[in-house]
């Protein structure tokens, strides 16, 4: 507490204003950085590092235990020549683009139809969402048996000749089976970003165009698609992140067959992990880390300063 002074003439004097801080300057307790110390030894232990190491052993003949040996770009030169790497390049990035259009286009009309004026569209939007909590690899399991049993049954049943054999043993088609699936799995996630962004539009802009005589597909047209631009944006960059690492379902329905038709990145990679080319397949996973942060750089370039929320 602050003591009052006493004048010559005995009346107390005023207070001495108390010192401020220089604008512009903050100072950080040092107690936030002791909150901050171990979720940052936890991330550099769980993510740099290994990541560090492992880029170091793809310049080296290491099968992941023993001893090693410096080879230099030989790793590198022989995986842009691989055949195997480059068609699980091809497909993952054939079946990532296939997906995110699916997916997209399956949970917008959802998301349109779940906020309409429809009666239990609460309980709907519950039911639409029950996939996104499932494992991925019980998923896969199940429409595998779907899949190899009930839908051959199916088929032979009505005489459909296209459905009597099971889509996964087919090497031109066992993809679709692929990109069927992990739609189903990855439409309640969009689901709920198109539903947020739908819900965020002021009512009063339909009521303006329906006064002015807008049929819903005008309304559509013109106002909840220029308006959720930036929700699709969101929802198409992170779709296209989560297939382009696409793994268990993967494992699930087809295991990478028939033969290697359906072997993604991550698949080879892992698969090669086990085999024992690990500096090998390492290179292959820091090429592909190159390629990630490349195509997300030009999803940031394209969409930076516009479609935002």
């Amino acid at each position: 507490m602050s003591t009052l002074t006493t004048s010559a003439t005995g009346v107390p004097a005023a207070p001495a204003p108390a010192r401020r801080a220089p604008r512009g300057a903050r100072r950080t307790e040092p107690i936030y950085y002791l909150f901050l110390l171990p979720s940052l030894v936890l991330f550099t232990l769980a993510i740099p590092v290994p990541a560090i190491v492992g880029i170091f052993f793809s310049f080296t003949n290491s099968v992941g235990i023993g001893d090693w040996d410096f080879v230099g770009l030989t790793n590198y030169a022989v995986a842009f020549s691989d055949p195997a790497i480059l068609r699980s390049y091809l497909f993952t990035f054939g079946f990532s683009l296939v997906t995110v259009l699916v997916v997209n286009v399956i949970a917008f009309l959802l998301a349109v139809g779940l906020t309409s004026r429809i009666r239990l569209k609460v309980g709907l939007r519950a039911v639409f969402v029950i996939p996104m909590v499932v494992s991925g690899i019980i998923i896969a399991y199940v429409f595998n048996f779907l899949f190899s049993n009930s839908l051959p049954a199916a088929g032979q049943a009505v005489g459909v000749p296209f459905l009597e054999t099971s889509l996964l043993a087919n090497p031109d088609l066992a993809w679709l089976a692929i990109v069927v699936v992990t739609a189903w799995q990855a439409v309640p996630g969009t689901l709920l970003i198109y539903i947020a962004g739908l819900l965020a539009i002021p009512g009063d802009v339909y009521e303006a165009a329906e006064i002015d005589g807008a049929t819903r597909s005008q309304r559509l047209a013109r106002i909840t698609l220029p308006l959720m631009a930036g929700y699709v944006v969101i929802n198409v960059i992170l779709g296209f992140k989560n297939f382009l690492n696409a793994y268990d379902i993967i494992v699930g329905l087809t295991n990478g067959g028939p033969g290697t038709a359906t072997r993604s990145i991550a698949m080879t990679i892992i698969t090669g992990f086990n085999g024992g080319d690990y500096a090998y397949q390492m290179a292959n996973a820091t090429i592909f880390f190159v390629v990630t942060v490349l195509i997300a750089f030009l999803q940031l370039s394209v969409t930076r300063g516009r479609n935002s929320l």
